[in-house]
């Protein structure tokens, strides 16, 4: 986007944002661009406190985008990195014309979906038939609502737990959810995406996808992404929003 160094602003504060980001932004992030320094007085108890920034990364909740996308987008360029924000039509549209109006880019990265970039091109060149993705984890590392796994045992084995739209599940797994709506947003419509527990998964997340094309063309794909148990995010994940950082034109939507 420049060649002069870029003013990042973080927003969360957890593994992702304050462990791993600010982390990688300090030690490695003038070589690529980006200002290592993080005064105590950048921190921020309030958004709406933000101050003139570069770009701008979520790493939280997809309320925040909600609330303050339209805001950040007014200012600076924007990461998302909850994509499931993006399956309320409304916000999509209202932050593509933020976008627009502003002068500014929106981007989601890939985060833990391998293989977006291809997606993405099939996608736009007309040849995507269908796209169906499985996400299976330990019951500890799900977030979810209306207690669905209110009672769960080690002993129970698998359970699925959704079968259905992306639409329809962001708000029972607001948390759980990205990597399926990075695919959808790369595919612009997903099949049926599924959710399972197993509770013999204890070192890793599984991610399973089906791509078809035209003439029996198809793609599956297995990923064991490794994670600590009653992880939300694998491990893999952390460097992926890293380098969707340094190169933003491998996030799977772009929208200027």
């Amino acid at each position: 986007m420049t060649d002069r160094a870029l003013k990042v602003g973080i927003v969360g504060y957890g593994h992702l944002g304050d462990q791993f980001l600010v982390e990688k932004i300090q030690k490695e992030g003038p070589e690529a661009g980006l200002q290592d320094s993080l005064p105590k007085e950048l921190i921020l108890h309030d958004l709406s406190d933000f101050t003139q920034t570069s770009v701008i990364v979520e790493v939280c909740h997809p309320l925040i985008v909600k609330e303050f996308g339209v805001r950040f987008l007014s200012h600076a360029h924007f990461l998302v990195g909850s994509p499931s924000a993006l399956s309320d039509p409304k916000l999509e549209q209202d932050l593509r014309t933020a976008a627009k109006q502003y002068g500014k880019t929106l981007y989601v990265p890939s985060g833990a979906l391998w293989g977006g970039q291809d997606i993405k091109k099939m996608n736009g060149s007309g040849t995507l038939r269908a796209l169906s993705i499985r996400m299976s984890k330990h019951p500890s590392c799900f977030r979810l609502t209306g207690g669905l796994l209110s009672d769960w045992t080690e002993g129970e084995g698998r359970r699925v737990l959704y079968n259905g739209s992306v639409a329809e599940l962001r708000p029972i797994a607001p948390n759980n959810v990205n990597t399926m709506a990075a695919a959808a947003i790369a595919a612009s419509k997903l099949g049926f995406p599924e959710k399972s527990s197993q509770t013999l998964l204890s070192d890793y997340h599984i991610v399973e996808a089906e791509v078809t094309g035209p003439d029996g063309f198809t793609v599956k794909t297995v990923q064991q992404n490794p994670a600590k148990l009653g992880a939300v995010t694998g491990n893999a994940t952390y460097n992926s929003f890293w380098s969707s950082l340094l190169g933003m034109c491998q996030c799977v939507y772009v929208c200027m």
